[in-house]
């Protein structure tokens, strides 16, 4: 099957889980259970096209194995940490907007959105699993595993400092400050970022250059738009009261890891 089929394939696949979730957040009242769903797409999106691509090798499972790991305990993470919570206040505004139409209009401007860049960005997926040529691992593979390790020590290391920190009532009020907090303000967005070139790693393996734009796009999109653009954001307009935070800001890299200044 020729890469553009298989890639529609995908498309289609993503479109249809997007579209289940759409359903059941109308049901419910909450759009943001998109977010819960954003690690299984890929995990979708790699499946089909393991299954109507030609690559059959260990690359195939090597990569089946890394996307399903990263991304079914990103959504399982999401899912927990949100229980009980209500709606994200971003798609609250949004309701608030056009209430009547949003149940609606939340299926284009949400949902399909999420489905349509999840698409794009899995382009080293689509070229690591289409075929298996070279058939057997290099050195490349092994960088891309390394690679991975790494970023996933830092996303899931950094969620669950983060979590364990804002769960002690000790920390109230306190600027996590600690572990892998100490070396860059957003550890767990550096290492997704760091995971997607992981699987460019896979890619180019394959001798699949292009499929830079997705893990670039990834990249872009947690640094620029939704991760931590909008964190920061969050912190700076809403004048944070955490103590030491002014501190914390200047002394400590915004994203890439790096020791202490000052």
């Amino acid at each position: 099957m020729a890469i553009w089929q298989v890639w529609a394939g995908g498309l289609a696949a993503v479109l249809v889980l997007m579209t289940v979730t759409w359903a059941i957040s109308v049901v419910r009242h909450d759009a943001s259970l998109v977010d819960r769903v954003w690690g299984l797409s890929f995990v979708v999106l790699a499946v089909v096209y393991a299954v109507l691509g030609d690559g059959a090798g260990p690359r195939t499972g090597l990569v089946l194995i890394l996307v399903a790991t990263w991304g079914l305990r990103l959504s399982v993470y999401i899912t927990r940490r949100n229980w009980g919570e209500g709606e994200d206040k971003r798609y609250v505004a949004m309701r608030e907007k056009r209430p009547e139409s949003f149940p609606v209009t939340s299926l284009f401007t949400v949902f399909w959105l999420q489905a349509g860049l999840a698409w794009v960005i899995s382009l080293p997926l689509l070229a690591a699993l289409h075929r298996s040529s070279p058939e057997t691992l290099g050195w490349l593979d092994v960088a891309a595993v390394l690679v991975w390790l790494v970023g996933l020590v830092f996303e899931a290391g950094g969620d669950w400092q983060l979590s364990r920190f804002l769960a002690d009532p000790g920390s109230r009020g306190k600027v996590m400050d600690r572990g892998l907090w100490r070396y860059t303000r957003h550890p767990n967005y550096f290492g997704d970022a760091t995971v997607w070139w992981a699987y460019y790693l896979l890619a180019l393996a394959t001798g699949a250059w292009w499929a830079a734009i997705g893990s670039a796009l990834m990249t872009l999109f947690i640094v620029q738009v939704s991760g931590v653009a909008l964190t920061e954001r969050g912190m700076s307009s809403g004048g944070s009261t955490r103590q030491g935070y002014d501190e914390y800001v200047r002394r400590t890299n915004t994203f890439i890891p790096g020791p202490r200044k000052g």
